[in-house]
């Protein structure tokens, strides 16, 4: 009984998180100017406190950044991210959100930024092909974390993404299976 109560709060979670989820066409509130502002400091944060990031982004094709990921659950968890960018070349190329929900053993809330940095052309055509690229399915990803940045330089950077989480707030606790989504959006 308990284990078909915990099926039943994940989808309707799941549920909760497709309606929050439009499609690749979906407009939201707030200008693109207040989102590219918020990426500008997002990414001068995370270059002050990771030179590693400062380092791959002079490689990169493309760097997509989330200023503000909002993340919480117990048991069940669900994440989201409204208003990240796509730099290519230092110019914003679109405009993207997150969703995510887990299940396992967590509690708590937080808020972080990330930025995804597409390290090859292959890796950033597949982000703009896909209609929502899903975590996990399509090129590999690196989450670049103090031990990873010590010994990462361009010459040893192989794989396709890496991925820096940054300004985390908040206490969230435990394991579990994650499945993210990032879809363009159209802001006004």
């Amino acid at each position: 009984m308990l284990n078909k109560n915990r099926l039943a709060i994940l989808l309707i979670s799941l549920l909760v998180l497709v309606g929050c989820q439009t499609s690749g066409g979906s407009r939201i509130s707030g200008s693109a100017a207040e989102i590219d502002r918020d990426v500008d400091y997002a990414l001068q944060d995370l270059y002050a406190s990771n030179p590693a990031a400062k380092m791959l982004a002079r490689k990169a094709k493309g760097i997509l950044v989330f200023p503000t990921i909002v993340k919480a659950g117990f048991m069940v968890g669900a994440q989201y991210g409204r208003g990240g960018a796509l730099r290519v070349r230092g110019r914003t190329a679109g405009y993207y959100n997150s969703v995510a929900a887990s299940y396992g053993l967590q509690a708590g809330v937080q808020s972080f930024g990330y930025a995804l940095f597409f390290m090859n052309a292959a890796a950033l055509d597949y982000l703009n092909r896909s209609e929502g690229w899903e975590i996990g399915v399509g090129p590999s990803i690196v989450v670049v974390d103090a031990g990873v940045a010590k010994t990462l330089t361009t010459t040893t950077a192989k794989d396709n993404v890496y991925a820096f989480i940054f300004g985390q707030k908040g206490l969230m606790a435990g394991l579990g299976l994650q499945g993210s989504k990032i879809t363009r959006i159209y802001p006004e």
